[in-house]
């Protein structure tokens, strides 16, 4: 038990990579990995890159949420604006189009809250989430691929909704967590 301790720390070395799949949304590829110990393994990596959410505040105690049906869920789903970072734009850039597409507002004020890793032992994927307040209407067209209704809830009922397991999206369960710490909730 104590090698495989001291071993904890030494990073994995890749020594081969394939490329088995992509599309405009993510990549997988299986790379053949020396572990710290001396034998090889595969592992499997999905690629998404960088995402980005924004918890919108309407005013100091409503948020607006969208609900969509996630295909690979299987189910309707409360949830912030989120989305994908597009190659060379700027992660607040992002968020802004993100909460432009999906709810028809820009945030006069984005506030950073938290950088995650989504699921750190298969997918790269980095999550960005922020406060949207100060918001404006604006008038754009919605992603050709989203579906969503849109709805204003009081910040304190989406906060049960998550400590209910009502609202299960990891980037909008972290947001919600890290606004009600600082609301002091």
């Amino acid at each position: 038990m104590k090698k495989r301790k001291s071993l904890a720390e030494v990073p994995w070395k890749t020594l081969s990579s394939r490329q088995i799949y992509t599309n405009k949304w993510l990549s997988l590829r299986e790379d053949q990995v020396a572990l710290p110990d001396g034998r090889s393994s595969i592992y499997g990596v999905v690629t998404c890159g960088d995402c980005v959410g924004v918890l919108p505040f309407v005013d100091p105690n409503t948020v607006l949420l969208i609900k969509q049906y996630r295909y690979v869920a299987k189910r309707l789903t409360w949830e912030m604006p989120t989305g994908g970072v597009h190659p060379g734009e700027a992660i607040e850039e992002a968020a802004q189009r993100e909460l432009g597409e999906e709810v028809g507002q820009r945030a006069g004020r984005l506030k950073w809250i938290s950088t995650y890793h989504t699921s750190k032992s298969v997918m790269d994927e980095t999550a960005h989430l922020f406060i949207g307040e100060d918001l404006v209407e604006l008038e754009l067209e919605p992603d050709e691929t989203e579906f969503i209704e849109v709805r204003s809830f009081p910040f304190r009922e989406v906060l049960q909704m998550v400590l209910k397991g009502e609202i299960v999206d990891s980037m909008t369960v972290t947001a919600v967590l890290h606004a009600a710490r600082m609301k002091g909730l």
